[in-house]
Parts: C-alpha cells; structure tokens; sequence
C-alpha cells in the first residue's frame, strides 16, 4: 500500500516552531515571544520608503507631449460621454419592454 503523499511531507519550519512550543517554559516563551517581536519591528521598519521624486520621469513620452490637465479633461469627457450612452440605451430598453 503507498502511503499518501500528505504523510510523507516534511513540516514547514513554522509547522516544527509551533509543535515544540507546548514544550517551552513560560520564560522561554516570553522570550520567543519577544524575539520575533524585535524581527517583525526590524523587517517592517526595514521596507523601503518611496516617494514620488523617485517615479519622476519614469514614463516620460506617456502624455506624447500633451498636457496633463488636458489629457485628465479629455478621459473625463470620455467617460461622460460613455456614461450617457450607457444610460441612454438602457433607458431605451426600458421604454421598450
């Protein structure tokens, strides 16, 4: 008989923390506790900081010369214009049936 693969698997280092905890004295658990409260402050505080200087210039022919502001009027014209046909035909379905 083979014996099913989820048998066979090794557990995950997690898998072998968590297990040998039960086993820990209050004092080492509050020092494992307090271990990987250090490691989660150190990886969170190590993430990089980004700022908008840092994309600047990173797709410069975007706008192919246009002018933002012109460029944001124009999608909104479009979007409204899309929104009024998009009611507009659904208002005339409506009427229809």
């Amino acid at each position: 008989m083979l014996t099913p693969i989820s048998e066979t698997k090794q557990p995950s280092p997690l898998q072998r923390i968590l297990q040998t905890v039960p086993q820990l004295s209050q004092a080492e658990m509050l020092e494992l506790i307090a271990y990987l409260a250090q490691k989660a402050q150190q990886t969170a505080t190590s993430q990089p900081t980004y700022y908008w200087q840092d994309i600047a210039g990173i797709a410069p022919n975007l706008l192919e010369g246009q002018d933002a502001q012109a460029w944001v009027n124009q999608v909104r014209q479009e979007w409204h214009r899309a929104i009024i046909e998009y009611e507009a035909q659904h208002l005339s379905r409506r009427c229809a049936s």
